[in-house]
């Protein structure tokens, strides 16, 4: 079983910056994509960013140039930096993580969540 911790969310005014922190335990052998999903009241959860085990990032065109996601191998954590927050950035946000457990299961894993508020 695996399970994702995140932490770093808050309050925070239009222009200001945030950084979310997702760490991962449990019986992993490889993680491969780990990244970042938020969900704004009544609307759907979409992807902020994505990072896989090669490096390859991804990002919601809303979040390009503002958010950074980046990962600590060693520590089997994500990390989201927001800058340049907008009030429209306020959601909950959710870490996921895929790879492989100790039996070379493939797993997916979600975070509780953390709230991100943003005032104008």
């Amino acid at each position: 079983q695996v399970q994702l911790v995140e932490s770093g969310g808050g309050l925070v005014q239009a222009g200001g910056s945030l950084r979310l922190s997702c760490a991962a335990s449990g019986s992993i052998l490889r993680l491969e994509t780990m990244g970042w999903y938020r969900q704004a009241p009544g609307k759907q959860r979409e992807l902020v960013a994505t990072l896989t085990g090669s490096s390859i990032t991804n990002y919601a065109d809303s979040v390009k140039g503002r958010f950074t996601i980046s990962r600590d191998n060693a520590e089997n954590t994500v990390l989201l930096q927001m800058n340049s927050l907008k009030p429209e950035d306020t959601a909950v946000y959710y870490c996921k993580a895929e790879g492989r457990d100790i039996t070379w299961r493939p797993f997916a894993s979600w975070g509780q969540g953390t709230q991100v508020t943003v005032s104008s």
